[in-house]
């Protein structure tokens, strides 16, 4: 299986960057029984924040997805850090919850975080179907567009 999840993920043209090292003073993920926690998760590319502003000031939709996509594509280079790499283990995404810089105005935050619900699909299957959570936000740390934490149940 974790061949099949490997497999997906190159098809999908996505290299998992190393996991990033926590900003402040958490950790990136914990194991609680058969649940990964993985902390927020921000649009990061190139060891930089790649997309940052607000949604409906400066970042259209299209944009913010591909945030989501990358907040996402952490999601899964931390899961399979804290698996030993084995992204195998996972077996169900159970909720994804995102926080989306954007206006008093802006309303389609929900449409924003189906880049990362639609990317998780892609790569785990019926696994990567999840519950979610998607909220506005007046900022986010290092004025990222984008935030994304996951609960992940696994085996």
């Amino acid at each position: 299986m974790s061949a099949e999840i490997e497999a997906r993920i190159k098809e999908l043209g996505i290299t998992l960057p190393q996991a990033a090292a926590p900003a402040a003073n958490y950790v990136p993920f914990v194991i609680s029984g058969s649940h990964l926690y993985i902390s927020g998760q921000l649009p990061m590319e190139n060891g930089k924040v790649a997309i940052t502003g607000h949604l409906g000031d400066g970042v259209d939709v299209a944009t913010g997805q591909r945030a989501a996509e990358l907040c996402a594509i952490n999601i899964l280079a931390q899961a399979k850090a804290a698996l030993g790499g084995d992204l195998s283990r996972i077996r169900r995404i159970v909720k994804l919850n995102g926080f989306i810089a954007s206006t008093t105005t802006f309303i389609e935050q929900h449409l924003v975080m189906n880049g990362a619900s639609n990317l998780i699909a892609k790569v785990l299957g019926d696994s990567g179907i999840h519950a979610r959570a998607a909220v506005g936000m007046a900022a986010l740390p290092f004025n990222a567009a984008v935030e994304i934490d996951a609960v992940i149940e696994i085996a």
